[in-house]
């Protein structure tokens, strides 16, 4: 299957797009922000793709008209783009729960529904427009994406964020967000017939929390994580979920952390991790010049600690070039945690045996929705 993502690098977009790259029988066809201004591009777009999620559009400006008037005309060139190449795709459309709503961004999403809904009437093509709730999770933008995102950039910078209304907020996770969109695309999630070729499907929102209770719990991770190195409850699925955002917008100047070490005539005393969850402890000794890892995690928490030999910590978000380094030294015993959707590794830079003690909170298991890449060949790529 050929998927293409209007998109793919915005917020939602990122996680659909890097979660479909693992699915080794589905080709991706790139799309890039100025294929909308370049009506070639997008025809060559539209004629590749057997499925184009509809995600690009524009959610917040100064004056709402733009922001109708933009959307409509995402979806107007999109049909021109089918309509000039005679492509039939089945197009999944993102729409909102704002539909419902008396306001211009609303308005553009179920304009944008009705005229695809239309074209795929007409010309052969298919829709599945998903009315889509209020969505958190890693790397949203702040004061853009969600109430989240911008609570979580600013208590990880010791900002105090304001709230506006104390009411009670329905959220859905990006991970539950792309699970619907691959059932749609898979034709395993249906909706309501809008007309032959045309349906709707609304996605609930699953968790429910009031903006003070949701502010409360950051600035717990923030107290109790950030200051005392304490990995939270994580047996909730809605406060992992929250915690792993979180833990995605604290400054990459925040580690390695250094561990307080106890010394006295019988030797030295370093705790290595207080958590308030289950988990899995683990040591590895590693001979110089030898990298483990190479993988990456969608939901895990995991700590490295460097306690005797000299390592260099590996991060690089997946999707980008940008490899973020951290050298530790066992002479001052360190830990640093790995964000999900990171690549990580750890490198024995020493001349002498490297000892590193982990934690995670849910032992691997090959079976599972976490990835491994086994070699640094596919790290690299």
């Amino acid at each position: 299957m050929k998927i293409g993502i209007t998109g793919q690098s915005g917020f939602v977009g990122y996680h659909l797009y890097s979660t479909l790259s693992l699915n080794k029988a589905i080709t991706l066809v790139p799309f890039e922000r100025n294929f909308f201004d370049d009506g070639e591009a997008l025809e060559d777009f539209v004629s590749s793709c057997d499925t184009i999620v509809h995600l690009a559009a524009m959610n917040r400006h100064e004056d709402p008209q733009v922001i109708y008037d933009t959307n409509v005309n995402l979806v107007k060139k999109l049909i021109s783009a089918c309509s000039s190449t005679k492509s039939k795709p089945h197009i999944v459309f993102s729409s909102s729960s704002q539909e419902s709503r008396d306001n211009l961004y609303g308005q553009s999403k179920k304009e944008g529904k009705n005229l695809l809904a239309s074209w795929a009437m007409t010309e052969g093509g298919r829709l599945s427009s998903l009315t889509v709730p209020n969505v958190f999770g890693p790397f949203g933008k702040p004061n853009y994406n969600s109430v989240v995102a911008t609570f979580c950039h600013k208590v990880a910078r010791d900002e105090e964020p304001t709230i506006l209304n104390d009411a009670e907020i329905g959220l859905i996770y990006i991970n539950e967000l792309v699970a619907k969109f691959l059932e749609t695309i898979n034709g395993t999630l249906t909706g309501r017939k809008i007309n032959e070729n045309a349906q709707e499907i609304s996605i609930e929102a699953n968790h429910f929390v009031k903006v003070s209770e949701l502010l409360d719990l950051l600035k717990g991770y923030k107290t109790n994580y950030i200051g005392k190195g304490i990995f939270p409850n994580l047996e909730n699925d809605f406060e992992k979920s929250l915690f792993n955002t979180f833990r995605c917008y604290i400054p990459e100047s925040h580690y390695p952390v250094k561990y307080t070490k106890h010394t006295d005539p019988r030797g030295s005393f370093v705790e290595i991790a207080r958590t308030e969850t289950s988990g899995q402890f683990s040591f590895s000794t590693t001979v110089p010049g030898i990298t483990r890892g190479n993988h990456f995690h969608t939901r895990k928490a995991e700590r490295f600690a460097v306690i005797s030999g000299k390592a260099r910590i590996q991060l690089r978000k997946i999707g980008t070039n940008k490899v973020i380094n951290y050298e530790l030294d066992g002479s001052e015993p360190a830990y640093v945690d790995m964000p999900i959707w990171y690549t990580h590794n750890i490198t024995n830079i020493g001349d002498d045996e490297l000892i590193t003690l982990f934690w995670i909170n849910e032992p691997y298991n090959p079976e599972d929705a976490d990835t491994y890449f086994e070699n640094v060949e596919e790290y690299s790529k």
